[in-house]
């Protein structure tokens, strides 16, 4: 087998997703990454839509579970305009539990390089600074929203480096194995079609710990039926609220990050 066959074969890409069943979630280096069954190169060229820049939107898509998912101009997404005025306080008795508003209009959930990531109205993001959605609320729903983001964006492109830096709060050693990584081609740019559609929306979050710094969230998306049941697979993520904005924290184990549910009983549906 050639190199670069071994490399696509072997290919990995950073960040966290909890899809369909060709996906397995693992903890490498201390970040939750994935590794594909396909065995095809992980690079691709975007589509026109995807490539194109600007404002609003091209006509909406259905995913590969029927749902829809709107395409914005700007591969990068497109915020939309926010009503802070209806974030939960604290004080609320919803304040973990409440889904955020707005994920569930048109342009709720955007497909951004072939992910699909939620918007809102109420909790961010609120703007693109250099590709990259930022401006979360401070609050649960804010949490999850950067976490569902940061996650499928570093999926569908893991060489996103900047992303990496920025959005992702790792050490130093974590860092450079992530530089390695990018210096070895082990990370695609842009993942493919074939693959990022599965990138498909959670159905449901819930807030398993809050405090101003620190969140521990969770994210379960349809996976396969089992003996007639549904399942969910759910992914455990760790923010934190870092120079004004949430961050995803690398975790340091596998145990207990990921599993399978059959029911979405005490979940919080978008």
């Amino acid at each position: 087998m050639a190199e670069k066959d071994s490399y696509s074969r072997d290919r990995v890409s950073f960040g966290a997703i909890a899809s369909a069943a060709v996906l397995t979630l693992i903890v490498v280096v201390g970040i939750v990454v994935y590794v594909t069954r396909d065995s095809g190169a992980a690079g691709t060229t975007p589509s026109v839509a995807e490539t194109a820049g600007g404002s609003g939107f091209a006509s909406p898509e259905v995913d590969i579970l029927g749902r829809r998912v709107d395409v914005p101009n700007n591969a990068a997404g497109q915020p939309l305009p926010q009503n802070v005025t209806r974030q939960r306080k604290s004080g609320d008795a919803d304040w973990l539990t409440a889904a955020p508003e707005g994920t569930t209009a048109p342009f709720g959930w955007q497909r951004v390089y072939g992910a699909s990531v939620p918007f809102s109205t109420s909790d961010g993001p609120t703007r693109l600074e250099d590709g990259l959605a930022v401006g979360y609320s401070h609050t649960p729903q804010g949490a999850v929203l950067a976490a569902a983001q940061i996650t499928y964006r570093l999926n569908a492109r893991p060489a996103d480096r900047d992303l990496y830096v920025r959005q992702v709060r790792s050490s130093a050693q974590q860092v450079a194995a992530y530089d390695r990584a990018l210096a070895a081609d082990r990370l695609p740019e842009q993942q493919p079609e074939r693959i990022t559609k599965f990138f498909v929306a959670s159905d449901a979050f819930k807030v398993d710990d809050y405090a101003d710094d620190l969140a521990i969230v969770q994210l379960a998306t349809r996976g396969q039926v089992v003996d007639g049941k549904s399942t969910w697979s759910t992914i455990r993520l760790v923010m934190v609220w870092d120079s004004g904005d949430w961050r995803l924290k690398p975790l340091s184990s596998s145990s207990a990050q990921t599993g399978l549910i059959e029911s979405l009983g005490g979940w919080t549906k978008w």
